[in-house]
């Protein structure tokens, strides 16, 4: 069976709250810990990709695990003309959920580290070579999780996404946002993590972009999708008692994650 919007929508702004409390926690924990920039980006991705997985794989069944807007957008336009595809008033739902957990998870964090609740970032990140960074991790991003759909390997996605993002961290210029709810929530932290309120509007649209791309790349390497809806990242809906995750969805073939 399915889960309710309600349900699916609390999914979506509880995980990426946590997704972005452990960012911007383990950011804040790092720089106490190390004057090594070097040892605190370790530090940062490592505990981004263990986090991501594990809510990747917990809140997969119920909404997908989207935890991101291009995803979210994605998947609506891949599935828009089937009938267990997201829906515009799915998407309505989804993306305030998701930029309202981002924002909640970031103040959590701060709060946990006794740091002012909400002060803005200082942390300017206005520069082409970053924009690039953000094009390349979220193309990267949305390839990956509609190709595994594509190649039959949804069930792969939770180690495979945090993979992918924690090296992405690594061997992008930007250290790979790759999403716009995240981005946002991390201008409310004058932290490690965060990004500068003036910086949002070219990140966020440079991830647009890169999602654009990325479906460009998925049609161009899988060809056109057949008549069932994408299922990203992992399949949703809510499995029946007796299998264990990640358990066969229905038709609805959607969903993801970062």
């Amino acid at each position: 069976m399915t889960a309710s919007l309600g349900r699916r929508v609390a999914a979506e702004a509880v995980g990426t709250g946590l997704l972005v409390a452990v960012v911007v926690g383990s950011g804040i924990q790092a720089t106490e810990l190390s004057h090594d920039v070097g040892v605190q980006l370790l530090a940062n991705s490592l505990a981004t990709v263990f986090g991501l997985g594990v809510l990747i794989l917990l809140l997969g069944p119920v909404s997908g695990a989207h935890f991101n807007p291009a995803v979210t957008l994605a998947a609506w336009f891949t599935g828009r003309r089937t009938a267990d595809g997201l829906t515009l008033r799915d998407v309505a739902a989804y993306l305030p959920a998701q930029i309202a957990g981002a924002i909640g998870g970031a103040i959590l964090a701060d709060a946990m580290f006794a740091r002012p609740l909400v002060k803005f970032s200082t942390h300017d990140r206005s520069a082409g070579h970053l924009w690039l960074g953000e094009v390349v991790a979220t193309a990267g991003l949305v390839l990956l999780a509609f190709g595994l759909n594509r190649s039959g390997r949804a069930s792969l996605a939770p180690a495979a996404v945090a993979s992918y993002i924690g090296a992405a961290y690594w061997f992008t210029s930007s250290t790979s946002f790759a999403n716009p709810a995240v981005t946002i929530g991390r201008a409310f932290t004058d932290t490690f993590a965060g990004i500068a309120p003036a910086s949002l509007v070219p990140f966020i649209t440079a991830q647009v972009f890169g999602a654009v791309l990325g479906l460009g790349a998925v049609a161009a390497v899988w060809g056109r999708p057949a008549a069932a809806a994408e299922q990203v990242v992992v399949p949703h809906g809510e499995p029946e008692p007796a299998p264990s995750w990640p358990a066969t969805a229905p038709a609805l073939e959607e969903r993801l994650l970062p």
